[in-house]
């Protein structure tokens, strides 16, 4: 797994090396997410890379031999994004601004296990998942926000435990300022 994650962090560093003649990200993009409730937060770092950080909720639900389960938990979920579609939606007169557009990433998330609401309890105390992850991000005219991405990571808890995991965001939600 480290091995996947230096690899990761090579292609994000040559692609944001040769990405300097596409149009640059906006910086400081301030957006609510409403679908998981939480704060999101994105800045450049170069031309085609930004940093997306969060501070939000997760939630779980499941069904079990004594019932139903449900969970809102804290999360905290940071994005470094390499923005690799930016001249070709200019080309098709498709928006860019707010960096619309198609990104892969590093992602990486740390959950409580300890609900807010809600009666799943994890065993351990926090578990998280590091990963690369495959997404697009769109805002409309009135602001609206969607980001979806996809991907695979390593999970981990503080117990030890480590495993495969699939990395699914969905984010609806509206920019707040920029």
């Amino acid at each position: 797994m480290k091995k996947l994650l230096l690899l990761s962090f090579c292609l994000f560093s040559f692609l944001s090396s040769n990405a300097q003649n596409q149009a640059s990200v906006e910086d400081g993009l301030l957006s609510v997410n409403i679908l998981t409730p939480g704060l999101e937060y994105e800045f450049g770092v170069s031309n085609s890379t930004t940093l997306d950080l969060r501070a939000g909720s997760g939630i779980a639900f499941g069904t079990g031999s004594s019932g139903d389960f449900f969970g809102i938990f804290p999360v905290f979920s940071a994005q470094y994004r390499y923005y690799y579609n930016f001249k070709n939606r200019i080309e098709k007169n498709k928006t860019v601004k707010n960096n619309s557009a198609n990104y892969i990433a590093l992602s990486g998330n740390l959950q409580s296990g300890k609900p807010i609401i809600g009666n799943i309890e994890y065993t351990a105390d926090y578990f998280g998942v590091v990963g690369p992850v495959w997404g697009l991000q769109r805002y409309y005219g009135s602001g609206f926000k969607l980001d979806l991405n996809l991907g695979a990571g390593y999970g981990f808890d503080e117990l030890g435990d480590s495993y495969f995991s699939p990395i699914i965001g969905i984010r609806l939600g509206w920019l707040l300022s920029n």
